[in-house]
């Protein structure tokens, strides 16, 4: 986690049980820190939670929907009991949309959508605030997009559920800088994980979006990429990055 002195200090990640998540947990835990698991998969959390335990690391894990209120109090009840404090948090459970432009985008997709990528984030983080605002530091990293940083990465509802994530990246940093809390995120290009794209045949969002994609990103990333991003960004070696939105994404973002 950091360069200095990782050692002990508890970190919860979300959607740890496979792919980004899973990558950023076992880094973190290389590196020395607590980690708390948390997603929906209890499978892949608890197969998180024992691989840390193999390498000799401390981790644990809660499962449920992180939309749920009483879920995001389990999370943090559990970080602060076994950790005794919330260093940082990655807020990094997501899910896809179908690729579907607004006219097709029905109220299941558009809800769900924002509900797990903006929503959960939101209650997470607004559950965490006070321990970090008492314990005067904390790091909230977040997972967003390049559909956050464009119009032709996604369907309507995932773009829009990342262009807020980053609006509250940015309004995060500059509500509590002067408290010792920064908020950063990457916005990661294509990358190999587990998430798929359940397109509905003909739809107007794939055909669209398809060729745009296909012609500007570059080589597919992997996960552990993207989790180096997250701890960097977590790490003190970050201590001046505040409110940033870091593309890893072979340049597509310069494209």
């Amino acid at each position: 986690m950091n360069t200095t002195d990782p050692a002990g200090r508890g970190v919860i990640v979300t959607g740890a049980a496979s792919g980004i998540g899973r990558a950023a947990a076992l880094r973190f835990a290389d590196e020395g820190a607590r980690v708390l698991v948390a997603d929906l998969d209890r499978e892949g959390a608890e197969a998180t939670v024992e691989e840390i335990g193999r390498a000799k690391g401390t981790a644990v894990a809660v499962v449920g929907d992180l939309s749920d209120q009483r879920v995001v109090d389990r999370v943090v009840d559990t970080a602060v009991g076994t950790f005794g404090g919330i260093h940082v948090l990655v807020n990094n459970a997501g899910v896809m949309d179908r690729m579907s432009a607004l006219g097709e985008t029905d109220d299941d997709e558009w809800q769900r959508t924002l509900r797990i990528n903006l929503t959960a984030p939101f209650l997470l983080t607004r559950a965490v605030l006070p321990h970090m605002l008492a314990a005067g530091h904390g790091s909230l990293v977040f997972t967003a997009s390049e559909a956050g940083l464009r119009g032709g990465a996604a369907g309507a509802a995932y773009t829009a559920s990342k262009h807020g994530v980053i609006g509250l990246v940015k309004n995060l940093a500059v509500m509590y800088r002067k408290q010792g809390i920064r908020a950063n995120a990457i916005a990661p290009g294509p990358t190999a994980t587990n998430i798929r794209v359940d397109a509905g045949p003909g739809a107007h969002g794939p055909a669209t979006i398809g060729p745009l994609i296909s012609t500007t990103i570059g080589r597919i990333g992997s996960a552990e990429e993207q989790a180096a991003a997250i701890v960097f960004l977590a790490s003190d070696a970050a201590a001046f990055v505040n409110g940033a939105v870091l593309p890893v994404d072979d340049g597509w973002a310069a494209t």
